[in-house]
């Protein structure tokens, strides 16, 4: 990839030849174009035959496009890494129309094409052409793009004022940058929207969904050349700037693959856009973190299932002592081994650390990782691509202080400030295949520090991308990140995620946002425990109010540039009120996509998106031609603050093979349809079954979504009595099962509607009992609250505990204050992680003040959970004295107080 040549010296080179440079330009700009621009001119003899069949340009950042050779049909300049041939944008010599001859054009008419467009002097170009012949397989635009601001500005392109597609551009220009970004972008158009005769192709600045015309000033790019090229063959993908897969983290509690997570997973995938495409996960369990892998293998699966890939973080480095050879030792071996060896069919990628100078690891450790990534992961699973470490660029400790620092000495990475040093993290690019690099805020683009342009200093800038894939395991913003106040944007914590995304697409290949429940970074709502947590209920999580939310913009950027497929046929119906309008529309069938390495997951499902980049509401009318005649029936996301409100389950969608979809946007709003043909949907029963006690003699039953329109919940007194239908029609994955008889059991099931598939049956009886709310608690104890804060047993997470840190003893307690009285019947202390830590024996007190105590009732504990029951009693104040003995902890993960109120 010529990743070591610097990009400098050959813009040196350029510039001290430029009078012998130009001349060789003009006579090779007046030979191509006397080949290429009359491709499909007047000579209907020659439509296919006249013009140059020249390989497309390779780009070191493509990552799964496969875009045949196509034919010229016009190339406005050179691809040289020079702009000497076009006018300075803006100015008198620059035109806004540029009509391309049906005959040889001459060299010098390019001196009157803008040498590239800005948001305040030039902010349009309209390029019109002749066509005696539209291409059956559409056609590729293309722009070198040799420098641009660091705004990432964006380049809407309109083929007959239909929206083909907006380019993401990259540019280093004022970050100080030393090195230059330079790179092909490919836009896809397809000959629906394209016509005989006279075309035209208008290339427009765009200012950010939330941004003002103050942008416009810093909206701007210098072009290389312009090509429009027919295809030679059917296109595999909608190639839409660039080939990007995007993702995200979901874990529990910000460590945990539990079950949880695996449960919440493929809501938030769907929602999010990113299921069926291939897209990629980061998957951190952490080799020192307790149960952190407990459900690893479900959650692999899922994104099996859900057709997406993984990089994989697995081994702890901050305790690793190599061996006298430099290499691992054993039990770091065997760590990753055994990891390997159990999950590696299902992760794509490995990525050798996070972050090495931020938490103070050793680059030897480092390079100790990829070696035996590349020697013995890759015997292990031969599909593996490694990916060099999350890059924090952290300097040296007397720069910029850093954590996990031992002993007297101060450093952050051994060697100390190794991570900012470019000279040192080429030693671990060179023995891994894909780049990294985390950025938070604006922090890609800092002169020092910022991933793009730390990464331009590694591989000494960029003739055409960077010189490898770049896979970003983390980026995103911070609830205090705001957007530059220059680019005047009425929603800066909007605008500042929006920006960081949208430059990912111009620069990435892969990138994850941070994580999906993450206190100042989340996607969602967090700060709950997932197991307890219904993912239907899941909601957007608002970094401020008023402002839009980091999954609407996430869903509306990977629904244009992330979802991916064959290209779908479609004709906009009303084209004409959506002349010139930002609304984009990409449909894609992914059975197309080749089965992913390792895993060899496939996909049957089309996706059919439309996104409104407009600031005002848009309708659109679409007739897509699906791969099939028949019916077809799948979900459909939009808006809407929970999962439960933005999905919807779409049935009856008749393909004969066009199918009509319309659909009004709100502004911003990105619309998208999971659809498959109804006889392929496989009849499956509702998973997760799940019942609980809920105010009043009720029950509240919820499940995990499954293919259908609504369900049926049956249910029947005891154990064995007959199951019947009590409740049809049910739209949403939860339902409350109201007037039962207090004492009495109840088995209960679901089931799809149309279906004869049951869940698994759950029983309870009714009781009328439901848990207090522990919101406003304040619990105490006597012993080991230092180590073991009492706290830890209503968090709501039963890896977390309270424990008494010795051997039961007499006399330990644990007390509760309610914060009000409450009437309550029930205490429930739950030691199921640990079930041999429950009370040997236990009374239990009462007070309505704290200092004077009534006894309640006494009795021994059990393994796993212990029950106390009582009458019922009002009171605000609960203390459990442990009044036994043993060779256990006395432990509680989990205590809940009952009441009917």
């Amino acid at each position: 990839m010529g990743i070591t040549r610097r990009i400098s010296n050959r813009k040196n080179r350029i510039t001290a030849n430029k009078p012998l440079l130009l001349l060789l330009k003009f006579t090779a700009l007046t030979v191509l174009f006397l080949l290429s621009v009359s491709v499909f001119g007047t000579n209907k003899t020659n439509d296919y035959k006249v013009g140059a069949n020249i390989p497309r340009l390779a780009t070191g950042s493509d990552v799964a496009a496969e875009i045949p050779d196509g034919t010229v049909i016009w190339n406005l300049g050179q691809h040289d890494g020079s702009a000497a041939e076009f006018a300075a944008s803006g100015t008198s010599g620059s035109k806004k129309i540029f009509n391309v001859p049906s005959s040889a054009l001459k060299s010098s008419a390019l001196q009157s094409l803008p040498a590239g467009l800005n948001g305040k002097t030039q902010p349009e170009l309209t390029i019109t052409y002749q066509l005696n012949k539209i291409p059956e397989n559409g056609v590729l635009f293309s722009v070198g793009i040799l420098d641009a601001y660091k705004s990432v500005p964006q380049m809407s392109v309109f083929s007959n004022r239909q929206l083909s597609g907006i380019i993401q551009i990259a540019g280093v220009s004022g970050t100080e940058s030393e090195y230059s970004f330079q790179k092909s972008y490919e836009l896809y158009i397809p000959k629906e929207q394209l016509k005989l005769g006279t075309n035209e192709l208008k290339l427009q600045t765009v200012r950010c969904l939330y941004c003002s015309d103050k942008e416009d000033e810093y909206s701007w790019w210098t072009w290389d050349n312009l090509r429009l090229e027919s295809l030679n063959a059917p296109i595999s993908e909608p190639i839409h700037g660039s080939y990007t897969l995007t993702g995200t983290v979901v874990n529990n509690k910000q460590f945990y693959f539990d079950e949880g997570a695996v449960t919440h997973l493929p809501y938030v995938i769907k929602w999010l856009g990113m299921a069926y495409s291939g897209n990629v996960m980061r998957t951190s369990c952490a080799s020192d973190v307790g149960r952190s892998c407990s459900d690893m293998l479900e959650y692999y699966k899922v994104l099996k299932d859900y057709n997406m890939q993984a990089v994989a973080l697995y081994l702890h480095t901050g305790d690793i002592k190599l061996k006298a050879d430099g290499s691992l030792p054993a039990d770091a071996e065997k760590k990753l081994t055994d990891y390997f060896e159990q999950y590696s069919p299902y992760f794509q990628y490995y990525e050798v650390d996070n972050e090495p100078g931020l938490f103070n690891r050793s680059k030897a450790v480092n390079l100790a990782i990829a070696d035996w990534l590349n020697k013995k992961g890759k015997q292990i699973a031969p599909h593996l691509q490694t990916v060099a470490p999350g890059w924090a660029y952290w300097p040296s400790y007397s720069e910029d202080s850093c954590g996990n620092q031992k002993g007297t000495g101060k450093e952050c990475g051994d060697p100390d400030g190794w991570e900012r040093d470019p000279e040192q993290r080429m030693e671990l690019e060179k023995v891994t295949d894909l780049t990294n690099g985390h950025s938070y805020g604006d922090s890609y683009i800092f002169s020092n520090g910022g991933s793009f342009t730390e990464n331009l200093k590694t591989f000494t800038g960029a003739d055409n991308g960077l010189g490898k894939k770049m896979l970003t395991t983390e980026f995103g913003t911070s609830d205090s990140h705001v957007d530059a106040y220059q680019y005047g944007a009425t929603e800066r914590t909007a605008a500042v995620f929006d920006r960081i995304m949208r430059a990912h697409i111009g620069y990435a290949d892969m990138f994850v946002q941070h994580a999906a429940f993450f206190k100042d970074f989340s996607l969602f709502k967090y700060g709950f425990n997932l197991e307890e947590h219904d993912p239907a209920t899941t909601e957007i999580y608002y970094t401020k109010e008023n402002e839009d939310s980091r999954v609407s913009i996430m869903r509306r950027l990977s629904l244009a540039y992330a979802t991916h497929g064959a290209p779908l046929t479609y004709q906009i119906a009303n084209k004409d009120v959506l002349a010139d309008k930002l609304v984009y529309v990409r449909a894609v069938d992914t059975s197309t996509l080749k089965p992913l390495a390792g895993s060899g997951a496939t996909s049957n499902k089309v996706l059919v998106n439309f996104v409104n980049f407009e600031s005002t509401p848009q309708t659109v009318s679409v007739n897509v031609t699906m791969p099939k005649n028949g019916v077809y029936e799948g979900e459909r996301f939009g808006n809407g603050d929970t999962y439960e409100k933005a999905r919807s389950y779409v049935t009856g969608k008749k393909a004969t093979p066009t199918l009509t979809f319309t659909e009004t946007l709100a502004p911003g709003e990105a619309v998208q349809y999971i659809l498959q043909p109804s006889t392929e949907v496989k009849p499956s029963a509702p998973k997760g079954f799940k019942a609980a006690a809920t105010k009043g003699l009720a029950v509240k039953l919820n499940w995990l979504e499954a293919p259908g329109a609504s369900f049926e919940l049956l249910r029947a007194e005891g154990s064995g009595g007959e199951m019947k239908v009590v409740a049809t029609d049910v739209k949403l994955t939860e339902y409350t099962d109201h007037n039962l008889r207090e004492g009495t059991l109840y088995t209960y099931a679901v089931r799809v509607s149309g279906s004869n598939l049951l869940s698994d049956k759950v029983q309870i009886t009714a009781t009328g009992l439901v848990p207090l709310d522990r919101t406003k608690w304040k619990v105490s104890s006597n012993v080991n609250t230092a180590a073991s804060a009492p706290s830890l047993a209503i968090d709501g997470d039963r890896r977390t505990r309270w424990d008494t840190g010795k051997h039961q003893a007499s006399g330990e307690y644990f007390q509760i204050d309610l914060g009000e009285a409450h009437e309550i019947e029930r205490i429930d202390l739950d030691s199921t992680l640990s079930p041999f830590d429950y009370p040997r024996d236990y009374v239990v007190y009462i007070s309505d003040d704290a200092q004077n105590w009534n006894k309640l009732t006494s009795g021994k504990g059990a393994k796993e959970l212990t029950k106390i029951s009582f009458s019922k009693v009002k009171t605000r104040y609960i203390k459990i004295v442990q009044t036994g003995s043993g060779g256990n902890y006395w432990s509680i993960q989990e205590l809940q107080v009952y009441s009917r109120e």
